[in-house]
């Protein structure tokens, strides 16, 4: 006759537990982790994902070291393997902060017509250092961003051909103070290139002079695109 103990619930019973008794489907648990963790498989490899990070981001573009650092920490990449890739990466010429600003200058400012203000703002925040910008900065001259300038306005003349004097000085300089320009350079040109386009009456933007101030909406916003 069974007693008490020894009744058991009914349903489907698995081997023997580890008090020499059966244990129910609903009672089991998962195995134990084993100690040995190299029995889960290698850690992963920092190093050469860190590398073909850095090779996949430098294919087809030159990048900023602060730029690069920046990929690989949002990687996971551990500082210290990212900090010694990179400085070897510079050390081979893969990475080269000064050769980066002066392309960065060069395309920007013949391809944008971007003012040297706008450059120094854009070279900041890649993370180049405030001195290697000013070194690529310095091909930049007064006459590069004059001529600059005027071609800005050349391709905007006749977005403005209908409307008034006031207005399109207005527009005009707003552009180009998104482009970086200062007020100083950008309502002389305005003014010259509208004369020589024949623009309205050349007096009809004295009205403008508090523009030059800093009044004109376009100058510190930030929107250099």
């Amino acid at each position: 006759m069974a007693t008490p103990h020894s009744r058991r619930p009914p349903g489907p019973l698995l081997p023997e537990d580890q008090t020499g008794g059966s244990v129910r489907p609903d009672r089991w648990t998962d195995p134990p982790l084993p100690e040995d963790t190299d029995a889960l498989g290698p850690p992963a490899d920092h190093e050469a994902v860190a590398r073909k990070i850095l090779l996949d981001q430098l294919t087809g573009q030159a990048r900023s070291r602060s730029e690069l650092a920046g990929k690989l920490a949002k990687k996971g990449v551990p500082d210290e393997i990212g900090e010694r890739l990179l400085d070897r990466f510079e050390e081979v010429g893969l990475v080269d902060d000064a050769a980066f600003a002066r392309l960065w200058v060069e395309s920007r400012q013949s391809g944008k017509g971007l003012a040297r203000r706008a450059l120094a703002q854009e070279l900041r925040r890649k993370g180049v250092d405030d001195e290697v910008a000013k070194e690529a900065l310095a091909e930049v001259d007064d006459e590069d961003e004059e001529a600059s300038a005027r071609i800005l306005v050349r391709r905007k003349l006749r977005s403005v051909a209908r409307v008034d004097r006031a207005a399109a000085t207005r527009r005009l300089s707003g552009m180009l103070a998104r482009k970086g320009y200062g007020p100083g350079i950008a309502f002389r040109v305005v003014r010259e290139e509208l004369d020589a386009a024949g623009h309205g009456r050349p007096d009809a933007a004295d009205g403008f002079a508090g523009d030059v101030d800093g009044d004109d909406p376009g100058w510190g916003t930030g929107d250099l695109s």
